[in-house]
């Protein structure tokens, strides 16, 4: 990824944006053709030369030409005709963009396989679900995963709609008339770059796309921090349900060596704040004066490389996270177990309802025998209930069996996996 926003890279992508334009504008008889080839084959630049040139002329694609101008000799007066300065950089930022697009979509791809992976594989381990932080009913860690399998596909889905959006490019002048240069030069140019030119632009291509690429950006780095925080949860010392891999000499703190953190979970709850930050820059970006200025610019030079190479650690990072998870199922039942049965309290309620018991009535027994069960911290929710006379008068011994089945909690796990087909995604 890093690669993609080197210097290197950059003036590679902007020469071959000079070389298709100057051979386009040879296909419509603007400059001869042997010129064109002249220039194709004698074009090339020197990155340590741009920068003593910029450092003079203060402006970095006049610094660019001027060195290219050096190594084509006279032709050069024919490089960058009818074209200004935006045609070169918004065009080659696109498709860089779009190149790391790529890479974070072959990130995402590796996530999802691994989530799908490790969901079926712990499709039936048991914890409890917890809302507000509070134990609530049974879930099983596997549906946690294809909680987070369903998101990431959808952040699959986002990721592609951003990257359609940015791959656009322009080559129509100083304000985007075309006024010195033809449209079809556009055309060959963004064919050949894998861009479709844009409908319409002024100087500079219209901000909103860089905006909702980064905000794409975000929302992944959203869902990342918030599989990242589920995980630091279930690995506080009172809760140890998973616990990120602690290798061999690793460390945890300089004070005490009994340390195990959190601490690339913790590391990419803390970096998705980075990604909301530049996408909120973004949208800053968006609303600029007329036909264009500058202030987008310095800002882009600075967020959208950062974020991209952001994602794509984040990313890699996570998915070591999560392949190598240690997973404590016999923790998740002792948890599981810590409310003396509590978590079968809807199920109780129900069956008192679906027995012809008033709701209002049936919730004030349960709620008592729960409270009970709370301010004790040693009764057993379910000896309260079969000793229970009124509750005894309304449910059989059979209805009480089933209303403590653990398993009649989670029966439809399976079909939550079939729906979203990730038995058959482990077996591709």
């Amino acid at each position: 990824m890093g690669s993609i926003w080197e210097e290197e890279n950059k003036f590679r992508l902007w020469l071959e944006i000079e070389l298709l334009a100057c051979e386009a504008q040879a296909s419509i008889g603007v400059i001869p053709a042997d010129v064109a080839q002249t220039i194709r084959r004698k074009a090339s630049f020197d990155v340590a030369r741009i920068g003593e040139i910029e450092r003079e002329v203060k402006h970095d694609v006049i610094a660019f030409l001027t060195n290219v101008g050096e190594t084509v000799g006279p032709e050069s007066r024919f490089i960058h005709l009818g074209m200004t300065s935006s045609d070169v950089l918004d065009t080659a930022l696109a498709v860089q963009m779009k190149q790391s697009a790529d890479l974070i979509l072959e990130d995402l791809e590796e996530l999802r396989k691994l989530l799908a992976r490790r969901a079926v594989e712990h499709k039936h381990t048991v914890m409890v679900g917890r809302t507000h932080g509070i134990h609530a009913e049974p879930v099983t860690l596997g549906l946690k995963f294809a909680l987070w399998y369903a998101e990431t596909e959808r952040n699959i889905a986002r990721m592609h709609a951003a990257r359609e959006t940015i791959s656009v490019g322009q080559i129509s002048g100083a304000v985007g008339t075309y006024a010195h240069i033809d449209p079809s030069v556009e055309e060959f140019v963004c064919t050949r770059l894998g861009l479709k030119p844009a409908p319409v632009s002024t100087q500079v291509l219209q901000r909103d796309r860089h905006a909702e690429y980064m905000a794409t950006l975000a929302v992944i780095g959203a869902s990342l921090e918030k599989f990242a925080t589920e995980i630091r949860h279930l690995q506080k010392t009172e809760v140890l349900e998973v616990e990120e891999y602690f290798s061999r000499g690793q460390k945890g703190s300089s004070a005490m060596p009994h340390k195990r953190n959190p601490i690339t979970c913790e590391r990419i709850a803390g970096l998705a704040r980075v990604l909301r930050g530049n996408a909120m820059a973004a949208l800053e970006n968006v609303a600029l004066w007329h036909e264009r200025d500058i202030t987008h610019s310095s800002v882009e030079r600075i967020v959208i490389p950062d974020s991209c190479i952001l994602l794509d650690y984040m990313l890699a990072q996570f998915t070591d996270v999560l392949s190598h998870l240690i997973v404590y199922p016999e923790n998740m039942l002792k948890n599981l177990e810590r409310t003396k049965g509590l978590i079968f309290s809807q199920s109780v309620l129900l069956a008192l309802t679906k027995k012809g018991m008033k709701r209002e009535d049936a919730y004030r027994i349960v709620q008592k025998h729960a409270m009970n069960v709370w301010e004790d911290g040693k009764k057993e929710f379910e000896k309260l209930i079969r000793d229970d006379e009124e509750i005894r008068n309304v449910l059989q011994e059979k209805d009480l069996e089933e209303i403590f089945d653990l398993k009649k909690n989670v029966r439809h796990v399976d079909a939550v996996f079939e729906r979203l087909g990730l038995e058959a995604e482990t077996k591709k």
